[in-house]
């Protein structure tokens, strides 16, 4: 039986979203320093000496994060990776830099969801999108 065209749909706009998103934050908001605030975060939890070349680096892994995301290879892989980025950087953010969030709590059910449709996009069969 064929996939369904619609459960195809579904899984190409996850994952043109989720590679977006972190292509996204590492192009605009890390190396164009389109969010200063990215950078700041980076500052308060790295120190000041070193948060232009962190800053850049971790810009850099985001970009690679969302290419790999992409190109769905090892999804499950991929999202592990990703939901350790997130809960790592989002525990540092809360810990050390919280004043400089702009909604804490706005924050974690953001990336809540972002994760959950992160799992979603890896469970789901690479052909019909639909979990196994």
């Amino acid at each position: 039986m064929s996939p369904r065209p619609a459960s195809r749909n579904f899984h190409l706009a996850l994952t043109i979203l989720i590679g977006s998103v972190w292509v996204f934050h590492g192009l605009f908001s890390k190396l164009a320093d389109g969010i200063p605030r990215h950078r700041q975060i980076v500052e308060r939890i790295l120190g000041e000496s070193v948060a232009g070349t962190a800053t850049t680096a971790i810009g850099v892994m985001e970009i690679l994060l969302g290419l790999w995301a992409y190109s769905r290879y090892r999804r499950k892989s991929c999202a592990f990776v990703q939901t350790s980025a997130i809960i790592s950087m989002n525990f540092l953010e809360l810990l050390l830099a919280r004043d400089l969030l702009i909604s804490a709590p706005g924050m974690v059910v953001l990336n809540l969801a972002f994760l959950t449709l992160v799992w979603i996009w890896a469970l789901g069969s690479p052909k019909t999108g639909v979990s196994r």
